[in-house]
């Protein structure tokens, strides 16, 4: 088990989750298990010519439970750097955290605090808090789907417009998950739908599909596929990005 800390310890200063985080594939579903903590990292290098471009992306996830497990701390926190021999081509971190308390067995109220940095958007900084209501619609052994809606407060920095904006905006969120009856995959799909109370056309859109394959009870590979579109930008320009990760992950 030692060894297995010692490799974690060597990847902690990578990790740090971008601008486009699909907080429900973060979220730790295991209600008998009070701690847990869950370390991604994926890494690539391309030779282009004799151009160099290499790409570093890490996600630690960790989850702490009260004793009778009504009450969920959550916090997460993700880097990505992409650089090349002319520079850096994009540096984003996202920082999480969120508190979960069950109201009944289907639902529960939630509140959160974010910070984010993206250098290629329009918006290169948004920090956020809000809170709302989280809908456990179905419940088996293999699927499972939750519904989530909440009111947010955002800031928002850009300095390509030269703005400084803030915003009273809605979150809507579908997600379902389904596990293999072997256990040797598991899908994840979720929508995010979040516009402004003033402006209903003034919307962001994220979708995020991810695959999961453990090849042990602590490793995984993964892959995550992201679309992100804003419908109104302080450019008054539409802006979207989409994004394909294939990685690694750890679980202690």
């Amino acid at each position: 088990m030692s060894w297995r800390f010692f490799l974690l310890f060597l990847l902690l200063p990578l990790l740090g989750q971008a601008q486009l985080v699909n907080i429900e594939t973060k979220r730790l579903q295991i209600d008998s298990t009070r701690f847990v903590l869950n370390a991604d990292f994926a890494f690539n290098h391309s030779n282009n010519d004799g151009v160099s471009v290499n790409q570093i992306n890490g996600t630690l996830t960790t989850q702490l439970k009260s004793k009778n497990l009504k009450r969920t701390y959550l916090f997460l926190g993700n880097y990505r750097l992409i650089d090349s021999d002319a520079g850096n081509l994009q540096n984003s971190w996202f920082l999480h955290t969120r508190f979960n308390y069950k109201l009944s067995s289907k639902l529960s109220f939630e509140s959160f605090l974010q910070g984010q940095y993206n250098q290629l958007l329009v918006v290169e900084q948004r920090n956020l808090v809000g809170a709302g209501l989280r809908l456990n619609w179905v419940d088996r052994k293999n699927f499972t789907g939750y519904l989530g809606n909440s009111y947010m407060y955002e800031v928002e920095y850009s300095d390509r417009a030269g703005t400084t904006e803030y915003n009273h905006r809605n979150s809507t969120y579908f997600s379902v998950s389904y596990l293999s009856k072997s256990k040797k995959f598991s899908v994840t799909n979720t929508v995010y739908y979040q516009p402004l109370y003033k402006n209903l056309k003034d919307y962001r859109l994220l979708e995020q599909f991810r695959l999961d394959i453990p090849l042990a009870d602590w490793f995984k590979v993964f892959t995550i596929y992201d679309y992100y579109f804003d419908s109104k930008t302080p450019l008054n320009t539409r802006e979207y990005t989409s994004q394909l990760q294939i990685g690694i992950g750890f679980s202690f």
